[in-house]
């Protein structure tokens, strides 16, 4: 070949080695999360290895070999095998109540009354108070499951106010001085609408309030010092992300505790998403209507939380036939239903979402009645009832009907399954915690855990909803199974439905191009594994945004 020719051969070839090095040039994002199971829980269910990220949204999903070729990130993270999912989400929780929480004398898993007041008097000698406040007491955990009083409290704090909440937070028992305090020592108790002041024998009370009664002495109760308050919310929010969650929604938050978390988030100290409900008032609610209604990135404010009646535990729940355990007792309708209605009425004009809390079938009932009035069948309103743990037959169709979505939180069937049935009784608890009846009624429901009434717990969420056990393996065929989620469906119920009912559903709750990474990294396949097995895998990371804000090496 003569030189001329070769020349050009070579100035050929190395034009083109140039033009396919430039072709296949990575192009650069922020983070790529490979060599995994990635379950997107797309509308294929497709199931991918690698994920890139770029400005904190999902930019490719597929096969890892295709995204390593076609990606190059500043951040390179192996997922070792391991299996991620959309970020956990909790659809109904108090994440102000639970940080709250952290600073009181804790009464969960007590043995017995006396066990909670020690608890008590050991809190206040580590951190003394002008109040001693706790929460978590749950007599029925106890050999006498009857109410306590307070002359255990009024000997061990004669002087002090003492109040402690129950751990549904729909009973308290307070000593005398807190009594004193609140005007009901002296001079007679008033009658309480949607709540009770539990009196003795003598006419005297007994220092057990139910439901609206407590907040005769809530009311007066001091606030934490703010420093202490903002610790115990960042060790909450590390509580939570080290459990996988990403997202949670507040059921129930004064304005004034709104523009708390908002300040804090603008601060940057604030990590987790959060859904804001509104707690119930007229004044509450002109405080949105004038706001407007917000769907951002971090912050969700765009409905409002009621309260139709009290608890199942503290028998405040509203029946429509008397407790099989107190006769003539139907328990409490906590809200006025004409003012209910015009508040609804308020709500559906502006836009805004209604969220309502329901443990009786009398209770859902009318809820459903109400909403139906407003909402005059199927719509894109996404009202909600909170709970639904005893829905009457005819009512649960009533869900589908004006798409009303349940929000069910499956840690409280396993809970209250040792003691539901005294309430109830045989016939009627059949009809109590039928989530996937209400998951048939509407195609789907979001799923929570309502802490710090139950844990904060992801995995006993996903093996309540699935096995129907508490974490011993009881009852060994499940608490009523027929009414089991399947894994598919309780994965969906703790990402993709949980968006879809805050109205996040475009960014949020699967594994998708033009979503926000919110991912949640685990070793296991909650999928495959048996639903009980669960409780012993663990959660490795967790991402929002693009962002690890919880990885498990960095605290080993």
């Amino acid at each position: 070949m003569k030189k001329r020719n070769l020349c050009l051969v070579l100035s050929g070839i190395a034009a083109m080695l140039t033009w396919i090095g430039c072709s296949f040039q990575s192009e650069r994002v922020d983070l790529i999360v490979h060599n995994g199971v990635v379950l997107t829980l797309d509308g294929a269910n497709t199931v991918a290895q690698a994920v890139a990220v770029d400005s904190g949204r999902i930019v490719a999903v597929g096969p890892e070999r295709a995204i390593l070729n076609k990606y190059a990130a500043e951040q390179s993270l192996d997922l070792r095998g391991g299996v991620l999912t959309p970020g956990l989400m909790d659809g109904h929780a108090h994440l102000i109540g639970y940080a709250d929480g952290l600073l009181e004398a804790n009464l969960f898993s007590t043995s017995s009354w006396e066990d909670a007041v020690e608890r008590v008097i050991q809190h206040q000698a580590e951190w003394p108070s002008e109040w001693a406040v706790g929460r978590g007491w749950d007599q029925n955990d106890w050999d006498s499951q009857a109410f306590p009083d307070r002359k255990l409290l009024d000997a061990a704090f004669p002087d002090q106010p003492v109040a402690l909440e129950r751990i549904d937070g729909h009973a308290m028992v307070v000593n005398a001085e807190a009594l004193r305090r609140a005007g009901l020592l002296e001079g007679g108790c008033p009658v309480v609408e949607g709540g009770e002041v539990v009196l003795d024998g003598k006419g005297l009370p007994t220092g057990v309030l139910i439901d609206n009664a407590c907040g005769l002495v809530s009311a007066i109760i001091p606030s934490h010092p703010e420093p202490r308050r903002l610790e115990a919310l960042l060790e909450a929010q590390s509580n939570l992300l080290a459990h996988g969650i990403v997202s949670i929604t507040d059921a129930g938050l004064s304005p004034a505790e709104i523009e708390r978390i908002d300040a804090l988030q603008e601060a940057g100290l604030l990590k987790l998403r959060v859904n804001a409900l509104v707690t119930a008032s007229d004044e509450n609610i002109a405080w949105l209507v004038d706001s407007g209604r917000r769907i951002e990135d971090m912050l969700v404010v765009n409905g409002v939380k009621f309260y139709m009646d009290g608890a199942l535990g503290s028998r405040g729940a509203l029946l429509r036939q008397p407790y099989s355990d107190r006769k003539g007792w139907f328990g409490l309708a906590t809200q006025r239903q004409a003012e209910f209605k015009r508040q609804i009425e308020t709500l559906y004009g502006h836009g805004l979402q209604a969220a309502t809390h329901c443990i009786g079938d009398s209770a859902t009932a009318l809820v459903l009645d109400a909403y139906a009035e407003v909402l005059e069948g199927p719509n894109d309103r996404r009202w909600r009832i909170e709970h639904a743990q005893v829905v009457s037959k005819e009512d649960v169709v009533r869900f589908g009907g004006y798409s009303v979505i349940p929000s069910v939180q499956p840690t409280h069937a396993t809970s209250d399954m040792y003691w539901a049935g005294e309430r109830l009784g045989r016939s009627r608890i059949r009809r109590a915690y039928a989530y996937q009846e209400l998951l048939q009624a509407l195609g789907m429901t979001a799923l929570g855990t309502d802490f710090p009434v139950e844990d904060i717990d992801t995995r006993k969420t996903f093996a309540a909803a699935v096995a129907r056990k508490d974490a011993n393996g009881f009852p060994v065929d499940g608490f009523q199974p027929e009414n089991a989620l399947t894994p598919e469906q309780a994965l969906r119920g703790m990402t993709q439905w949980v968006a879809l009912a805050q109205f996040q559903e475009n960014d949020l709750g699967t594994i998708e191009v033009g979503k926000w990474a919110d991912l949640t990294w685990m070793d296991r396949n909650w999928l495959l594994v048996d639903a009980q097995s669960v409780l012993a895998t663990r959660i490795f990371g967790t991402c929002i945004a693009g962002d690890w804000c919880y990885l498990e090496l960095e605290r080993q």
